[in-house]
């Protein structure tokens, strides 16, 4: 068959009419037309239409097989007749004639759904044949673009000096935040390993290492539930560091990364750089979260202080936060707002109208005093047909329940921008918070270095002390999170004992750091962008799942290869573990 070149599906074209050729491929579909079949054959590239001679033989072969077999096609390219173009498809103006067609690999099991069928298919069975979920031109694609980013970030990373270093997969147990994969050790009887959470500890290492630019990309490790924007198990950074680094050079190195790798894989608008900075208390109070979606221009305001003035029980000795929207809503709309609300946990929603007069028309209207009034309408910026909206409960509910019920009203009213990716940092976090317990712990990364550094921690309240830390927001995701590393082991020991922690478990725990830190640690500082949140957002996905070729389920189950499974006895005694299924 010397004289047949090989071509991918895509590179037929009218160019290679008359010439002979082979295609190899899955069979998407066959129509049979009685003297003649056609079939359209899938590969990664493209489809190519083939068409059998017109042999008796051929034509009852080409008709029998099974689709999504694969099959290889040896014949001649023959310009389309007129009415059989497919301008759609960049072969569609022509076709191969077969000389012959052997079938490579022959499916012999019923399909469990239609690859590339447009209706919905359940996500278990999915994810249980990902192999044939995987031929779908849009998970394909996803992957190209996946593979695409992946290698404009090195490009981007190593243009500005870094250097790529792997760091270890099997490392030690440490608290950073979430629980550890433990992988049990055979040659050290009881002992542990754990999957990195991240290669935090690791990259501050090589700063103390001399390595002055670090990047790589990063697998993570995390024992947490899923989310629609959380892979459970496995997930990837574009994990950064620099030594002799202050804040101010973080984010003069990844903006325009982040900038970059949005600007050539999307077509949408984007924040330009240098990105808004907000700081974690206005965030707060102005979204109701510490990742807002900028897209929605509906604020929250506070009332706290106003209400204590008036007679609304359910508002009195509350936190009540308010959005105001500009346009008088539907009795339908006031209704399936107030069942929203419920739904997350209010007990009911108050709101107030605007009327031509700038009297006020709604449910708490009466008990607002009628000198306030007027208060009220310069407080929150009211104007005839205005509406507002008031949330009240303690302090950190009704922060989180105004920021729902804002992101809830952008999406009703159809006030977000889809066309947008808008990007903010945020920053100033506390670096220290209460736990349910009310003692006294981090409140986002412990190796970060709080501002004002060792005076900070000897005379300020600790929940006053902020730390260098920040994330990048993008569109209601957070998409990064970085900090100033504490690179002194003075400053490390008074964080972690405020934290509650001994000396002895900080060495015990964090040993490395602080061996490193008493030889002379320079000062440093970086970031983590996450890959497939970002993929997610490149390809407007509504789950992460959707960028990642083998993902788990929403319950940390592979259900292609049916992990986590049970292992044979004498695999445990190799690790020296005894389960008690009690």
């Amino acid at each position: 068959m010397k004289e047949y070149r090989t071509c991918t599906c895509h590179e037929i074209s009218l160019k290679e009419v008359g010439k002979k050729v082979r295609i190899a491929g899955f069979v998407q579909s066959i129509r049979d037309f009685g003297g003649l079949v056609f079939l359209d054959i899938r590969d990664m590239y493209g489809i190519t239409q083939v068409v059998t001679s017109g042999k008796e033989e051929d034509v009852d072969f080409a008709s029998h097989i099974p689709l999504e077999s694969s099959v290889t096609v040896y014949g001649e390219v023959k310009k389309r007749d007129e009415e059989t173009i497919n301008p759609k498809l960049k072969t569609g103006f022509v076709e191969i004639r077969i000389e012959e067609i052997k079938i490579l690999g022959k499916r012999t099991k019923n399909l469990p759904f239609e690859v590339n069928s447009m209706q919905e298919i359940r996500e278990d069975l999915r994810l249980q044949y990902r192999f044939l979920d995987l031929r779908n031109n849009k998970l394909k694609n996803n992957l190209i673009l996946r593979a695409q980013v992946l290698q404009f970030l090195r490009n981007e990373m190593i243009e500005q000096g870094f250097l790529e270093v792997q760091t270890p997969i099997l490392t030690s147990s440490s608290p950073e935040g979430a629980r550890d994969y433990l992988v049990p050790s055979r040659l050290h009887a009881g002992k542990f390993y754990a999957l990195p959470q991240a290669p935090q500890q690791f990259k501050q290492l090589l700063m103390v290492s001399g390595i002055d630019k670090y990047f790589q990309i990063a697998p993570c490790f995390r024992d947490e539930d899923a989310r629609a924007d959380r892979a459970p198990g496995e997930f990837y950074q574009l994990d950064m560091e620099m030594a002799y680094a202050t804040q101010e050079d973080v984010f003069d190195v990844i903006e325009p990364v982040i900038y970059n790798t949005f600007k050539k894989f999307s077509n949408k608008q984007i924040t330009t750089y240098p990105f808004p900075r907000i700081s974690y208390q206005e965030a707060m109070l102005k979204y109701g979260t510490d990742k807002p979606d900028l897209r929605n221009p509906l604020h929250i305001i506070d009332l706290s202080e106003f209400f204590s003035k008036c007679t609304f029980e359910p508002f009195i000795h509350k936190t009540v936060r308010a959005i105001c929207v500009k346009r008088h809503l539907s009795k339908g709309f006031h209704e399936k707002l107030l069942q929203y609300a419920l739904s997350i946990g209010m007990k009911g929603l108050g709101y107030l109208e605007v009327q031509e007069d700038l009297s006020f028309k709604g449910p708490i209207d009466k008990f607002i005093p009628n000198d306030l009034k007027s208060e009220l309408l310069t407080l929150a910026k009211l104007e005839k047909e205005d509406t507002i909206f008031f949330i009240a409960d303690n302090n950190k509910r009704a922060t989180e329940l105004a920021g729902q019920i804002r992101e809830e009203l952008g999406k009703r009213l159809e006030l977000i921008d889809y066309n947008v990716f808008s990007f903010a940092w945020i920053v100033d976090f506390p670096m220290f918070e209460e736990d349910e317990h009310g003692n006294l712990a981090f409140s986002h990364n412990p190796f970060s270095m709080p501002q004002g550094g060792i005076q900070a921690l000897n005379t300020k309240n600790p929940l006053d002390i902020l730390a260098y830390q920040y994330d990048i927001v993008c569109n209601g995701i957070e998409l990064s999170s970085g900090a100033v590393r504490n690179h002194d082991i003075e400053i490390m020991l008074k964080s972690f004992t405020m934290a509650g922690y001994t000396e002895e478990e900080v060495k015990t725990k964090f040993g490395a750091l602080y061996t490193a830190f008493q030889f002379g640690a320079p000062p440093h500082a970086g970031i983590a962008p996450g890959i497939d949140r970002m993929l997610m957002l490149l390809t407007h996905s509504d789950s992460i799942r959707e960028v990642i070729a083998f993902p788990l389920n929403s319950k940390a189950q592979d259900l292609m290869m049916g992990a986590p499974s049970q292992v044979k006895r004498q695999q445990l005694r190799d690790v020296h573990i005894q389960l008690d299924l009690k």
